[in-house]
C-alpha cells in the first residue's frame, strides 16, 4: 500500500468489508444465475429425450459412399429441427453399411438411429422384364440415368417398397431425406403432428415439371388403371392440377427427396395396387419412370385436395432447386434468397395453389395466385 496515500489508505480499510461483501455477493448471484442457466438447459435436454408424440422417423435410402452427404443433411435437420423432438433415424442400403457409416452418422444426433440392408425382390430387375427390349432402351434412350439399372432399381424401390421395409412397419408417419441437402428455417414446430392433427396425407415443398421422355406411357397406363377401379378416384381430388386441357398429364410432380407422408396412404388398397399396376406394366425399367411422378399421381388422383400440404414455410435445397419463403433476406427465422427460387411461382406450384383454392373455395372470384408465373425446366436428381 506504499503507493496510496495515508487518507485514500484510511478509506479503503474502512470500507474493505463492504467491498468484500459486494464481491461475495455478487459471485454467489453470479453462481446462483449460472446453475439456473444450466438447469434449464437440463430441463431442456431432458425433455427432449421424452418420447415423440407420433410414431414417426426420419428416412433415407443411401450408400455407404453417401456418408459426407449425408452428415451435412444430418447436421442441418439436427440444428433446425430434431435436436428438439428427438425422433429416430431409419437408413437402409442395398449392401451392408460399414462401421465407419454407422458411427458417422450416429455422432450427430442424441435419437436413436437403425440401419437396414434390402431384400433380394425388392432391389432388382424382375422376371417379366423383357432382357433385350431393357437393354435396347438403355443404350439408345438420351434422357438422364437412361443406362443405369441402379437408377431404375431405386426408382421401383422407393416408389412400391420402401414403405414397406420391415423398420418402418411400426411407423404411422416418415420423413424423407436425402444426402447434401439443406434446409434454411428453424422449424419450431411438429410437422409429423401438425400432420396427424388436421388429417394430412402428403407433404410437399417443390413442385417440378417432369422429362416427359422418362415416362411417356405413364398416363396411359394410369388411366386404365382407373378405367378398371373408378372406386380410387377421391371425391375432391387434385386431377385437375396434374392434368392438362386435353385430359393428358402435364408432367407436374412434387420432388419426393423431400415428403413427409402418413404412411397409411402408401400402405392403402388403392395405392398397392396401383403400384402393382405399374409394376406389371414394366415402365419403370422400359422407360425410367421416377418415383415423384408415381407418388404425386397417386396422391392427386387417391386424396381429397384437403389432405395434401405444402410446406412454404420450409426453406429447402436440393442440388440444383431450392425453395425459400419470401422475404428471408430481412426478417424471420429463415436465411435464404427469395429471389433465387424460381420453382415457388413456378408453374406447379402456382397451377397447384390455384386449383386447390378452387376446390376449397368454388365460390371464389379470385385465384390463389395472379402474379407471374416461372417457366421452370426439368431438373434431375444427380445420384
Amino acid at each position: 500500500m506504499a503507493f496510496l496515500s495515508s487518507r485514500y489508505a484510511h478509506l479503503l480499510f474502512r470500507h474493505l468489508p463492504l467491498l468484500l461483501a459486494g464481491v461475495i455477493g455478487g459471485y454467489l448471484i453470479g453462481t446462483s444465475n449460472t446453475e439456473n442457466r444450466l438447469a434449464i438447459r437440463d430441463e431442456d435436454y431432458s425433455a427432449s429425450t421424452e418420447a415423440p408424440p407420433v410414431r414417426a422417423a426420419i428416412v433415407a435410402l443411401v450408400r455407404n459412399s453417401d456418408l459426407f452427404g449425408l452428415r451435412q443433411s444430418m447436421r442441418q435437420i439436427e440444428d433446425r429441427f430434431n435436436s428438439r423432438f428427438n425422433y429416430p433415424y431409419i437408413f437402409v442400403n442395398d449392401e451392408p453399411f460399414t462401421e465407419e457409416f454407422k458411427q458417422g452418422v450416429s455422432d450427430l444426433t442424441d435419437s436413436h438411429v437403425e440401419f437396414g440392408t434390402l431384400d433380394h425382390d425388392s432391389w432388382k430387375v424382375p422376371e417379366w422384364i423383357d432382357q433385350e427390349r431393357y437393354e435396347k432402351v438403355k443404350l439408345t434412350a438420351t434422357y438422364p440415368h437412361a443406362e443405369k439399372d441402379s437408377y431404375r432399381k431405386m426408382c421401383r424401390f422407393q416408389s412400391g417398397f420402401l414403405h414397406r421395409h420391415p423398420l418402418l412397419k411400426d411407423l404411422e408417419y416418415y420423413w424423407r431425406i436425402e444426402p447434401d441437402v439443406e434446409y434454411f428455417c428453424d422449424i419450431d414446430y411438429d410437422p409429423f403432428l401438425f400432420m396427424k392433427q388436421n388429417g394430412l396425407k402428403y407433404g410437399w415443398t417443390i413442385a417440378m415439371p417432369e422429362f416427359m421422355d422418362t415416362i411417356a406411357t405413364l398416363w396411359n397406363t394410369t388411366e386404365r388403371f382407373i378405367g378398371e377401379h373408378p372406386e380410387y378416384l377421391a371425391k375432391h381430388s387434385l386431377r385437375e392440377w396434374i392434368t392438362g386441357n386435353g385430359g393428358g398429364y402435364n408432367g407436374c410432380h412434387f420432388w419426393s427427396n423431400f415428403e413427409i407422408v402418413d404412411l397409411s396412404f402408401y400402405r392403402s388398397a388403392e395405392y398397392q395396387a396401383y403400384f402393382d399396376y405399374l409394376d406389371r406394366a414394366g415402365g419403370f425399367f422400359y422407360e425410367r419412370w421416377g418415383d415423384a411422378p408415381v407418388h404425386s399421381i397417386a396422391a392427386a388422383l387417391f386424396l381429397n385436395a384437403t389432405q395434401v400440404h405444402y410446406f412454404d414455410d420450409f426453406g429447402y435445397f436440393h442440388p440444383q432447386v431450392s425453395t425459400c419463403p419470401g422475404g428471408s433476406k430481412q426478417r424471420g427465422r429463415c436465411v435464404c434468397d427469395s429471389d433465387l427460387s424460381i420453382v415457388q411461382n413456378g408453374f406447379c406450384s402456382v397451377r397447384y395453389r390455384n386449383i386447390k383454392h378452387q376446390i376449397l373455395h368454388p365460390d371464389s372470384p379470385t385465384a390463389a395466385h395472379s402474379g407471374p408465373v416461372n417457366h421452370v425446366k426439368p431438373f434431375v436428381d444427380s445420384t
